[in-house]
């Protein structure tokens, strides 16, 4: 794709930047993309177009259906034993959540995540997750220590994260320096209850908190916090910092999709307190993080997959017999075929499951009582050439956000360059999760508004913080990416969701593995459930 050098524009060129978002894209010649991954073809599956016949038959021993962190983990954990004998159908997009995109300047290539970003340092329960890192050489030595040594180069670089406050940067998430003492001290009792949470374990001497959930505590007395929004227990337990509020709506907003009135108070205290991975070579809190995102841990798992068993395309329905799984299957090309296989893991999300498994409900799951709702997101790259200005004596972060803001800021996909000077270029990466309105109205927003209305979104933290001027010219594409189903979102009451137990439990023919089984959406807890379905295979 050509893109317009910017110098040498006139001022009335770049006066535009007064006008609406699009009018500007336009004048300056900036290529805007928009793209829906999955969005066509789930709403074909949504209305229930007649399916076409098949036109060939496949057959393989394990039937992987779904290309995202569940089921690439699935094919890592068989080949790695020497199970070789699968097919990984992809879905409408590789890697899923995942997924990247590259920009390309003359002879320069600029990564950035069209998804998920960065990877907390696992928690000693992530067993699975740290023999993963190991395998991928992101783990150097140690992996299921108490601290083991990480690849320096992923580990996130500093000046690692800042908030935009009262028309200022400052450090951190959570401005507390520049808060009065009152302000202040509820940041550090809430600070200090998180502090004991993480090693705190319930009555039946579990960790209150773990990821994955599943290695949770099931203490009836903490496990009641469940029954509570998130909202509902800051109210009882005091908190009424503004700041911190803020803070933690934000904080809700980026893992779940949902404010604090819409997640359960269990999940609000999880995302704080289960997060207590260690390295031997980086502080407590830091992350693992790469150019193009968790696409780095997708291609490095999707190495593991024999040649010509991976294919793209997707089910469109999947059906056990007698003998086996019958999967109904759609190519990159169109056609139609049929894939038989021994047995098959279903790492779909589960609102494409419901359409895909016409006997869902044969294994305890009713869609229509036990579905979780999830989120809409929007995620925009902005190629940038050079970098906007920023205050006099502040640094970019990698992670930059605006307190108040309904959007969640911004990552930079160069801040882990180690060359000597700034590149040429860079990408921002945009979050939004469209938690404002009911999860329905957002994907309606998603697929009916303007280009114009998404990019305004995609660009409101942005153009608060710099000069628009500035970040105009500097502009050279924006790529926009709509995810109406982004994540699930784990509502008061979702740990005793009984459909998510039964299909965490089946251990048949046909097997079920995907980050929405334990009824939120991280890269843990669907490779958590990859790893278990496949286990579940080797064991026969």
């Amino acid at each position: 794709m050509r893109r317009r050098d910017f110098i040498g524009l006139s001022a009335a060129t770049l006066a535009l930047s007064a006008c609406e978002p699009l009018a500007r894209l336009r004048g300056l010649g900036i290529p805007l993309s928009v793209l829906r991954p999955g969005m066509a073809d789930g709403h074909r599956l949504r209305d229930a177009i007649k399916l076409p016949e098949p036109g060939g038959e496949l057959s393989t021993g394990v039937a992987i259906l779904g290309g995202g962190i569940a089921g690439l983990t699935a094919a890592w954990r068989l080949a790695r034993e020497g199970y070789t004998d699968f097919i990984l159908l992809d879905g409408p997009e590789p890697d899923g959540n995942a997924a990247a995109t590259r920009f390309s300047v003359g002879a320069e290539n600029y990564a950035a995540p069209r998804g998920a970003h960065y990877l907390p340092l696992p928690s000693r329960e992530s067993t699975h997750v740290r023999e993963i890192l190991a395998d991928l050489g992101v783990i150097r030595a140690n992996p299921q220590s108490e601290r083991p040594e990480y690849d320096e180069s992923a580990l996130v670089h500093s000046p690692e994260e800042r908030v935009w406050y009262q028309g200022a940067w400052h450090e951190d998430l959570l401005p507390t320096r520049a808060l009065p003492e009152a302000e202040a001290a509820q940041h550090r009792r809430f600070e200090a209850l998180i502090a004991s949470l993480r090693t705190a374990r319930g009555a039946d001497g579990r960790k209150l908190f773990a990821i994955p959930i599943v290695e949770s505590s099931r203490d009836p007395v903490w496990r009641a916090l469940d029954r509570l929004s998130f909202a509902a227990w800051l109210r009882r337990e005091g908190y009424t910092a503004p700041s911190l509020l803020t803070y933690l709506d934000y904080a809700s907003r980026d893992d779940y999709g949902a404010g604090l009135a819409g997640i359960s108070a269990w999940a609000g205290l999880h995302y704080f307190a289960a997060r207590d991975g260690r390295a031997a070579n980086a502080e407590p809190g830091a992350v693992l993080t790469w150019p193009d995102g968790l696409q780095t841990l997708a291609r490095g798992l999707g190495k593991y997959i024999p040649a010509g068993q991976r294919y793209a395309g997707y089910a469109l329905r999947i059906e056990e017999g007698r003998n086996g799984v019958r999967v109904l299957c759609r190519d990159k090309d169109g056609k139609v075929y049929t894939l038989n296989a021994r047995r098959a893991i279903c790492a779909l999300p589960l609102h494409v499951a419901a359409r895909v498994v016409p006997n869902l409900a044969g294994y305890g799951f009713d869609a229509r009582r036990h579905l979780p709702e999830s989120a809409p997101w929007l995620v925009g790259n902005i190629l940038l050439r050079g970098f906007p200005k920023e205050q006099a004596g502040v640094n970019l972060a990698w992670d930059n956000v605006v307190h108040g803001s309904r959007g969640l800021g911004w990552v930079v996909s160069t801040h882990q360059d180690l060359r000597a000077a700034r590149p040429a270029h860079t990408v921002f990466t945009t979050y939004r999760a469209l938690a404002d309105a009911t999860p329905r109205a957002g994907r309606d927003l998603l697929q009916r508004a303007p280009d114009t209305e998404l990019l305004a979104l995609a660009l409101e933290d942005m153009e608060q913080v710099y000069h628009p001027l500035d970040l105009w010219r500097r502009m050279q594409a924006v790529e926009l990416i709509l995810r109406g189903h982004g994540m699930a979102i784990p509502r008061p009451g979702y740990l005793d969701n009984p459909g998510l137990a039964a299909l965490r439990s089946t251990d048949g023919r046909l097997l079920f593995a995907h980050g929405d089984l334990s009824g939120y959406s991280v890269f843990e807890e669907a490779a958590w459930w990859g790893d278990i379905a496949a286990q579940r295979i080797l064991k026969g």
